[in-house]
């Protein structure tokens, strides 16, 4: 049985989590939680609080939630501000949910496809094994487990890497001529940032719905490819400067080809099939 009007909390608003919320807001009651919320969008209720900070969550989460997604940013790049980010501020979360007696219908936890590990350039699924080196990877799949073991209903969205309007870094540094990759390069995967946010958002309203959804799926564009290339296809589109003296060759941290095949199962359908559209966008808008 559908919800009449969801209420929603989006914990973390960062630029994903704010524009997942945005796009929650247009059929339900969406509640925005971040340590400083001035800049949620207008639709988007504000809630103040740290994740850290158990005491703070008991006095703002609101009852009778239906749906939570959990989209955090680490405050910073290393194992202790992973770990805080993925797994102790979701602890703090559940605990204070289980307290107030929430009874969600969905707890989606936003991850990463850095949970694998593979390098053989081979396809990767839902059931690949998740074996991660880095800390970052192994925080994210401890958050993964957290979730899982909530009492209510949850699912795990992995996303490749993210890019778009404000996620410019890999294409200012092909168009500055910082990055020459080595060949044979890796493959890599990605996800339009727009792509990324309704991709939660079709879960979350799946789920609202009584569809059943998965446990995991994995949301990255629907063409995989090597370094090489799509530095290649952008010095096609757009005048970029010569690879300089010291330019990048692109580590090699893990060559895989991200399969969207659950996802599109599940209705969903990209804006952003591919790099060439999202990429493309942005040059024209750099170009206009």
């Amino acid at each position: 049985m559908a919800i009449s009007e969801p209420r929603i909390l989006v914990a973390g608003c960062g630029a994903l989590g704010s524009k997942i919320a945005k796009g929650l807001a247009t059929t339900a009651r969406v509640y925005g939680l971040k340590r400083h919320p001035d800049r949620l969008p207008e639709s988007v209720l504000p809630l103040a609080a740290d994740l850290q900070m158990p005491e703070q969550l008991a006095q703002v989460v609101p009852d009778n939630l239906d749906a939570v997604i959990y989209c955090l940013t680490p405050n910073s790049y290393d194992d202790e501000g992973y770990r805080t980010a993925f797994v102790s501020g979701l602890e703090n979360l559940i605990n204070t949910m289980k307290a107030q007696g929430q009874e969600l219908n969905r707890l989606l936890f936003v991850s990463s496809t850095g949970v694998y590990q593979q390098d053989d350039d081979n396809w990767i699924d839902e059931s690949s094994p998740t074996a991660p080196l880095r800390f970052g990877g192994k925080r994210l799949l401890e958050g993964e487990q957290c979730a899982a073991m909530a009492p209510w209903p949850s699912t795990t969205i992995r996303f490749s890497g993210i890019y778009g309007p404000g996620r410019t870094r890999f294409l200012e540094s092909v168009i500055n001529g910082e990055l020459k990759p080595a060949a044979p390069s890796p493959y890599t995967n990605r996800v339009h940032e727009d792509d990324a946010a309704a991709a939660a958002v079709h879960l979350i309203n799946r789920s609202l719905r009584g569809e059943p959804l998965e446990t995991c799926y994995l949301a990255s564009d629907s063409e995989p490819v090597t370094l090489g290339d799509i530095v290649q296809w952008i010095q096609s589109q757009i005048s970029c400067q010569p690879p300089t003296a010291n330019a990048r060759s692109g580590r090699r941290a893990g060559s895989k080809r991200i399969s969207n095949q659950r996802l599109l199962e599940s209705g969903f359908r990209f804006r952003y099939p591919s790099y060439r559209e999202g990429y493309g966008e942005m040059i024209q808008s750099r170009l206009s």
